[in-house]
Parts: structure tokens; sequence; C-alpha cells
């Protein structure tokens, strides 16, 4: 099992992070509130849902300051909130735990109907501790930086608006890998190798895997196959001056930089982790088999 078991909670500040406007993270957040009181906790709440938690006086920052000030971050959402606030917290010392109120919550381990004794049990020490990496992308226009940013799950590199053929190279450690006419190319992170990746047929990595896996998007050539290389490797794209058009490397699906024939695009792991927290008896095959549906054992 990655991680180890806690022997005491050091969680004494706890931020409350939710999308706003949305009627059930509402209502589960306020639960949470409730019960976090209860038990005598230092409350914080993103102040982006602070006006819809009927509380007096509420204590609220924004993820920056929940990063700063807190041991626990606890967000209600699905996966993609999650992401989004991973991106963010992933710069300091605060572990995480998601409470899903998504679809398939392979970040999010806490039922929101039934969180309380899983999340006593963590604030009493009983909980395992993993470590996620992330990636940083970084597009490079005549050997100057332009823009830059970081993913959970995945960087890929696709056209700006309709899907067509684009052409680049890509290189791993300034060794030469192939050149490749497709549709894009998806980077994934062990943890983002159940998103998008798994999707177009990449390989599932287990989490404490220290690899990317590198999957071509409708390759326009019978030979490509997924690659995994080791994540302390660092992966080099060189963008055809032949590309008709903008190309854009999109981060977990959410933020985009603008890339241009001619431009190269670097890929490497950040030196932040996200610290997730799960409970004691979380096991990662347990949630595969539930979420893709593998079937109970045969004996």
């Amino acid at each position: 099992m990655p991680g180890q078991d806690s022997k005491q909670s050091e969680f004494k500040t706890i931020g409350l992070i939710g999308k706003p406007n949305h009627p059930a993270a509402k209502q589960t957040l306020m639960a949470l509130y409730n019960f976090l009181e209860k038990k005598g906790a230092q409350l914080v709440v993103d102040k982006r849902i602070a006006d819809d938690l009927p509380v007096d006086n509420i204590s609220c920052t924004d993820l920056v300051g929940i990063g700063q000030s807190c041991d626990l971050a606890i967000v209600v959402g699905g996966d993609g909130y999650m992401l989004g606030a991973a991106r963010v917290l992933a710069r300091f010392d605060i572990a995480v735990i998601g409470v899903n109120r998504g679809n398939l919550g392979f970040l999010a381990d806490l039922d929101p109907d039934n969180f309380e004794q899983p999340l006593t049990d963590v604030l009493e020490g009983q909980y395992q501790i993993e470590k996620r990496f992330l990636l940083e992308a970084q597009v490079h226009r005549h050997g100057h930086l332009k823009s830059s940013n970081t993913a959970v799950n995945e960087a890929v590199l696709h056209p700006d608006k309709i899907a067509h053929m684009i052409e680049f190279e890509v290189y791993i450690n300034e060794n030469f890998m192939l050149n490749q006419r497709a549709d894009g190319l998806i980077i994934s992170t062990p943890t983002g190798s159940t998103a998008y990746s798994l999707s177009g047929g990449g390989p599932i990595l287990t989490p404490h895997l220290d690899a990317i896996s590198l999957l071509p998007m409708f390759p326009h050539t019978l030979n490509s196959r997924p690659i995994v290389v080791d994540a302390n490797s660092y992966v080099h794209l060189k963008i055809s001056n032949t590309n008709k058009s903008e190309m854009q490397i999109s981060c977990d699906s959410h933020v985009n930089l603008s890339v241009l024939p001619g431009d190269e695009v670097i890929i490497k792991k950040t030196k932040d982790q996200l610290k997730l927290v799960h409970p004691k008896n979380y096991n990662y095959f347990h949630v595969l088999q539930s979420k893709l549906g593998w079937g109970n054992k045969l004996f």
C-alpha cells in the first residue's frame, strides 16, 4: 500500500472547499461545517462559497490562504473540482481529502452521505498519506518562455479549435524518440492514467510509480504505440512549422496555453506534490474494481 499510517492527527485547522452555487455541494459543506465545529476544529472556508453557508462570522480566504494556514483541506465535488484545487494546494504543505459529489470520483474517497465515521477516523490519526506528483508544461517561442502551467492529471497537445492532424517531434531528455503526425499527444501522470488517457487506450499506472505515459491521439500510422518513461525525464516537443493553424497545451482540460507552429514545449515533473489523505482501509485496486466495473473475485 502507498503511504504510511499516521499515529496521531495533526489536523488542527481545516479548510473547506467546494463548488459555488451548487445545491448538493452546499448541503454537504454545511454538514461538514457543523460536524467539524462540534469536533472543535478551527475552520476556514473558501471565500467563493462563504456566502452560500448560513454561518455568522465565518472565517474565509482564498485557496492560497487555505494552503498557507490550514493543515487539512476538504474538497467537496467531483474529480474536476478536486484537480483545480489541487493545482494550487500542491504548492503548500497541506493534506487534501475529497468528498465525492461528481461521477467517478477517483480522487474523492468520502461518501457525502456517510462521511462522519471515516472522517472521524482520519481526525483521530487513522489514515494513509499518498503523494502524487504534478507536471509542468512550458511553451517556448524563439528561445523564450512564453507561458507555463501545471497539471495533476495530464498535459495534452491538440489543435486549437477543429480536430485535425498536427505534426511534431518527440524527444526524451534531448534524445530523439519519434516524429508524429496525429491529432495530438497526451502526457499523463499516474493520477491521470485513469482519466483522459484511459479513454484513449492508455495504460493504467498505479499511483506509487514514478513514471509518465505518452499516448498519441489518432496517429496517422499503424506502428504508433503508448510508451511509459521515467518521470524524472523531461519530454521535449518540437512543433513543425508546416502546421497550418494554432494549437494548445491543455492542462487537466482546464488551463489552455497557446502553441504556434515552430514553438517548443517542455513537459517535466514539478518539485511540488499533492499530499492526498485516504481512510485507513483505502485500497487502490478496490477503487479500480468499483469505478471501472471489473467485477468480483471468482473464488
